[in-house]
C-alpha cells in the first residue's frame, strides 16, 4: 500500500512539472500580444524620437529673425561679390571656425569631386551651394527665387553636434549630442554686419561688443552674458565656459555647469534667449536686479511670443536628447589594466564616487555643490540662481578633452583634475594612482556596467 501510494505521489509530481514545463515553454515562444496600451505607448515613442531629432537638427524656431533680419549675418557669408558685405565666408573659413559639414546630406558626384580635390573650397558661393543641400551642422540658409540668400537661422546642433570627419576635416557623419569644441562661436557672431541688438542689450557699443565675441575662442560660449553682462573674470580672462556635450542625459536632474534647471529649462532657456526663437520662457529668478541686471532689464524672465514656436517642441526635443547614449571610447584609447585598478580607487580611496555616483556618474537628485566643496572660486556659479556647481556626468569624458577640463577648461589634462581633488580631499594619491584614476576616466562608459 505504501508503494502504490508513493509511485501515485511520483506520478502526480511528474504530471505537475511536465505541465509547468509545457507552460514555460509556451509563455518564452508565444508572446502575449500586446494591448492597445502597449502599442499606444511604442508608437508615441517612435514618433517623439523622430521629431525630437528632427527639431534638434533641423529647427530654426524662427530664430532667422534675428540672426538674419537684425544682425544680417546672411550679408558677411554671401561677402560683397555676392550682392552682402565684405569678403564673404568661404567653405575654408567656415571649417577653420569650427563649422561642420554633414556628408550624409551632399550627393555623390559632389563627394567624389571633394575627394578629387576639384571644389573650390576658397569661394563663398560654395558655402552658398552647401547651405542649399542643407549640409551646415546646426545652420539652414534661406534663399530667394533667384538663388541669393535671405536670412540664416540656427539650430541645436551647431554647439551640440559634430562630425566624424570621415570625409575631411570638418566633413564626415553627424555625432549628435557631442560637443563641438572647435566651434568659435564668438568670431561667427562677430561677423555680422550689425550687433546693435547686443550694444542695447548691454548698453555698450558694437566694438566692445566683437572685442567681447573674439575673446570667447573655440569651443567655448558664455550663455550668462545676455543676462548680467559679464564679459570677463576678475583676473581678466574671458567669462565664457566649455560647451558641454548633451549626450548621456538620461537619469541626470539638472543641467550646465552650475545647474540652472532640467533639460527641458534649459532648452527652452537657449531657444528663446541665446538662439533668439520665437516662443515662451518663465523665470521669475531672473527678475533679480542684482544678480542678472541685464535679464531683469530686458524681460527675460518672462518671454512670450505669438505664435510659439519653441514649447510645443521641448517635449520631443527632450526625449530625443536622452535618447542619445555617452559613445563608448575605443579599446586602444586607454590602458585597461590601469582602468581596472582605477575603478577601485575611483570607489575607494580617492572618493570621487561620493559625488559621481555609478553608472550616471553623478548624484541622483540635487546634483549641486557649493564652491568651497571643491575648492574653486565662485565666479561663475554666482552667476547662477543657485550659486553652485553641478557634478558633471562622466560617461563620454573622452570625446571632449579638447579646450581642457572643468566648466573653463581651468584643468589642461586629467591629470592636472587628479592633482586638484588630491590637494583639496588630502587624499594622498600617489603618482601611479592619480594615472590609473585617469585611465578610468578615459575608458567611460565601460561595458561592465549596467545602465
Amino acid at each position: 500500500m505504501r508503494k502504490g501510494l508513493i509511485t501515485g505521489v511520483l506520478l502526480l509530481l511528474a504530471l505537475f512539472v511536465g505541465t509547468y514545463r509545457v507552460r514555460g515553454q509556451r509563455s518564452e515562444t508565444a508572446a502575449e500580444p500586446s494591448s492597445a496600451s502597449d502599442t499606444a505607448i511604442d508608437s508615441n515613442a517612435q514618433h517623439m524620437l523622430a521629431r525630437g531629432k528632427q527639431t534638434f537638427r533641423f529647427d530654426t524656431f524662427g530664430d532667422q529673425s534675428f540672426w538674419g533680419q537684425a544682425l544680417q549675418l546672411h550679408e558677411a557669408i554671401e561677402g560683397s561679390k555676392l550682392g552682402g558685405v565684405g569678403p564673404g565666408v568661404s567653405p575654408k573659413t567656415a571649417l577653420a571656425v569650427g563649422l561642420k559639414v554633414d556628408s550624409d546630406a551632399l550627393p555623390a558626384t559632389l563627394i567624389r569631386a571633394l575627394r578629387r580635390g576639384e571644389v573650390n573650397l576658397d569661394d563663398p558661393s560654395t558655402t552658398l551651394a552647401l547651405l542649399k543641400l542643407n549640409s551646415v551642422v546646426g545652420v539652414t540658409g534661406f534663399f530667394k527665387p533667384d538663388g541669393s540668400l535671405r536670412p540664416v537661422g540656427i539650430q541645436c546642433s551647431l554647439c551640440h553636434s559634430t562630425v566624424d570627419n570621415s570625409l575631411a576635416p570638418g566633413i564626415g557623419r553627424r555625432l549628435d549630442g557631442w560637443a563641438n569644441r572647435d566651434l568659435n562661436v564668438g568670431a561667427i557672431i562677430a561677423l555680422a554686419p550689425n550687433l546693435q541688438p547686443f550694444a542695447d542689450l548691454l548698453e555698450v557699443d558694437q566694438p566692445t561688443v566683437r572685442t567681447v565675441l573674439r575673446s570667447w575662442g573655440p569651443g567655448r560660449f558664455d550663455a550668462s552674458l545676455s543676462v548680467d553682462g559679464k564679459a570677463f573674470r576678475p583676473d581678466g580672462k574671458s567669462a565664457a565656459v566649455l560647451i558641454p556635450p548633451a549626450f548621456g542625459l538620461a537619469g541626470v536632474n539638472m543641467h550646465t555647469w552650475t545647474g540652472w534647471g532640467s533639460v527641458s529649462h534649459w532648452n527652452a532657456f537657449v531657444a528663446n534667449l541665446e538662439m533668439h526663437g520665437k516662443g515662451t520662457f518663465y523665470d521669475p529668478r531672473l527678475d533679480d536686479p542684482e544678480q542678472f541686471p541685464v535679464a531683469a532689464r530686458a524681460g527675460f524672465g518672462h518671454v512670450r511670443n505669438t505664435p510659439d514656436l519653441i514649447t510645443a517642441k521641448l517635449p520631443a526635443l527632450h526625449f530625443y536628447q536622452l535618447a542619445i547614449p555617452a559613445p563608448p571610447p575605443r579599446p586602444d584609447s586607454f590602458n585597461e589594466a590601469a582602468a581596472s585598478r582605477g575603478k577601485v580607487l575611483f570607489s575607494e580611496k580617492a572618493q570621487c564616487a561620493t559625488c559621481h555616483v555609478p553608472p550616471l556618474y553623478t548624484e541622483p537628485g540635487w546634483n549641486m555643490h557649493k564652491p568651497s566643496e571643491v575648492c574653486v572660486d565662485s565666479f561663475q556659479p554666482d552667476r547662477a540662481p543657485d550659486r553652485r556647481y553641478r557634478t558633471s556626468p562622466l560617461n563620454g569624458l573622452w570625446t571632449h578633452t579638447k579646450g581642457g577640463f572643468y566648466h573653463d577648461g581651468r584643468f589642461r589634462t586629467l591629470g592636472d583634475v587628479m592633482n586638484h581633488y588630491d590637494n583639496c580631499l588630502h587624499l594622498g594619491l600617489s603618482d601611479q594612482e592619480k594615472t590609473d584614476l585617469a585611465e578610468f576616466l578615459k575608458s567611460l562608459p565601460r561595458k561592465d556596467e549596467k545602465r
